[in-house]
């Protein structure tokens, strides 16, 4: 097969195409770089010329503000537009476990938009729910940091590492459509604040975590489930020591 990754020079696009090349599927990663452009529509119908399957990994810039919903619908616009015209037969798309239930998320709205983008597009699709990935939680932790203090909310998360993301995403490109959506997460549950604490100190990082119920989580307030995975999730096996082992923080695994 012949397979487009839209964002296929991040973290999980870049496992994707190594992953689909080592399966022998010719895996094309495009980004701005390369000269593909989803917000301007540069260079889409070439490289969408021969494609069986495009993978949309591609993430805004920011989190917050009117940016980020105009992103995901340009962006999902231009491409669909372009898939139709190439005869694409099926689109691939992460998305974000709760991206439904966290209404006051700029983010996740955003997330929601995409979704239905895909939906309505007429091109056979598969999305992907998936529950943060641990390689985030340095993000978190630095989104809400305040001088050396760091608020968190107590809800729960269900981190997943990147590379069972990616497993995920491959199975599903390499697969025909299911016109709906599967969600995946992590093998375990942890308040947000405790793991996030737990990493810093782990790590040597010296901001002191504090949990609040009412932090907010990238301008939205958490119920104690909203970023955990569903019923007949597919669960991940890797759990936070072993990704830690296996990460660039690898040296302080010991103390894990």
């Amino acid at each position: 097969m012949k397979i487009l990754v839209i964002g296929g020079t991040g973290l999980i696009g870049s496992k994707v195409v190594q992953r689909l090349g080592a399966l022998g599927h010719e895996a094309i990663a495009a980004s701005p770089s390369s000269g593909v452009n989803t917000l301007t529509g540069e260079g889409l119908d070439a490289a969408l010329a021969g494609v069986d399957t495009v993978v949309d990994l591609a993430n805004s810039p920011v989190f917050v503000g009117p940016e980020v919903l105009a992103f995901f619908e340009t962006a999902g616009r231009n491409l669909f537009a372009a898939e139709k015209r190439a005869g694409i037969d099926h689109h691939v798309a992460l998305s974000v476990v709760g991206a439904d239930r966290l209404r006051t998320s700029d983010y996740m709205v955003a997330k929601v938009a995409q979704e239905r983008l895909v939906a309505e597009s007429g091109v056979p699709y598969t999305i992907i729910r998936s529950t943060q990935f641990f390689e985030f939680m340095g993000g978190i932790a630095q989104s809400a940091a305040q001088g050396g203090s760091i608020a968190l909310p107590t809800a729960y998360i269900q981190p997943i590492s990147s590379d069972e993301v990616a497993e995920a995403v491959v199975v599903a490109a390499t697969g025909a459509p299911v016109n709906g959506m599967m969600e995946i997460g992590g093998p375990e549950k942890f308040r947000m604040a405790e793991l996030v604490g737990r990493f810093l100190k782990i790590i040597q990082d010296p901001h002191d975590v504090v949990g609040d119920a009412k932090a907010p989580y990238f301008g939205a307030l958490l119920a104690d489930n909203d970023l955990v995975a569903g019923p007949g999730a597919h669960l991940g096996k890797i759990d936070f020591p072993a990704w830690l082992r296996t990460s660039r923080y690898a040296q302080f695994a010991s103390a894990a």
